[in-house]
């Protein structure tokens, strides 16, 4: 069933009594919002386990066709060919983040609420992110069958639980990097990055900068990181950087990006405190990526994100 966790339904019950002392009608909206989230959990446990093997009128479904098909078509984009569990249970995924911003908002200027709130709705958003990284490495020739295999099996546990250990081994790792970048917003500069890199590795572990040893000298890493770092998309960032060696301009500030480019950046603005930026921001990249993918035009195919978890997934 989908439930909540320990440390986050005591989170909640705490908020629902601190809200209680302050305004009873904010305490009783979030006291609905979460019976609507576990009545929700509880439909989605009325669907069939993915694990569970039915035959319907001699065909069979089990857990090992499933791993099958997901090594087969690995897409994500079959959405009419995976069990109605799994779609569920990403709605379920996307109400629980909508729960906890909603707490956000009426607590997050307190403290002792602050930090566990941001922690709830980053781990919904990486999630998101690493299921797709997942259906990236099924469709991956460079990873082995046994890997795919695992992958697969992980996803199902995703699917079936709402967690897998895979998951909760790298979800760290995807939090960490965007809390480095969250403390090191872009400065321009001369537009090469190496301030801000230097800022998130001395935030990073070992392992991050073990990937940059390994990758950095791989363009798409490298156009990747600069659409991480920056903000802007492949395409924009050699737009700049064009205009500041036509003119002979050293550096260029933030405000200063929108003039050069003659229209907003196509990736938006990162607003840490909206945790959906984060999602957006991702999803943007993700699309551009294979929008070059399928032109076969110079550019990233991938985002930083996914180059960084498949990195971590071979070293396994």
């Amino acid at each position: 069933m989908m439930v909540l966790n320990d440390d986050e339904s005591v989170l909640v019950g705490k908020i629902e009594t601190y809200l209680d002392t302050r305004d009873r009608e904010e305490g009783s909206l979030v006291k609905r919002r979460f019976e609507c989230l576990n009545n929700l959990g509880a439909a989605i446990s009325q669907y069939p386990s993915v694990r569970e093997t039915q035959r319907l009128r001699g065909v069979q479904r089990s857990e090992e066709e499933l791993l099958k098909a997901l090594c087969s078509f690995a897409s994500p984009s079959h959405l009419l060919h995976i069990p109605a569990r799994v779609v569920a249970a990403r709605s379920y995924l996307v109400a629980k983040f909508q729960a906890f911003s909603l707490l956000h908002r009426l607590v997050g200027d307190q403290e002792d609420f602050y930090r566990p709130l941001r922690q709830v709705s980053l781990s919904v958003i990486h999630t998101l992110m690493a299921e797709e990284v997942y259906f990236s490495c099924l469709d991956d020739p460079g990873f082995s069958q046994e890997i795919k295999l695992n992958l697969a099996y992980d996803l199902i546990s995703l699917w079936d639980s709402g967690t897998d250990p895979r998951t909760v081994h790298h979800l760290p790792a995807l939090d960490a990097l965007w809390t480095a970048r969250d403390s090191s917003p872009p400065s321009f500069g001369t537009l090469n990055g190496t301030s801000e890199l230097l800022r998130i590795t001395m935030i990073m572990g070992a392992d991050w900068q073990e990937f940059l040893v390994a990758h950095v000298s791989i363009n798409e890493t490298r156009w990747a990181l600069e659409e991480f770092l920056f903000g802007l998309s492949y395409e924009e960032i050699n737009s700049v950087r064009e205009r500041l060696i036509k003119f002979g301009i050293n550096a260029v500030g933030h405000d200063e990006i929108p003039s050069y480019l003659g229209s907003r950046p196509a990736y938006g603005i990162i607003n840490s405190s909206d945790y959906r930026a984060i999602y957006d921001f991702y999803v943007d990249r993700r699309d551009a990526a294979r929008f070059r993918q399928r032109l076969t035009v110079p550019g990233p195919g991938r985002s930083i994100e996914e180059i960084y978890l498949k990195y971590r997934i071979a070293q396994e």
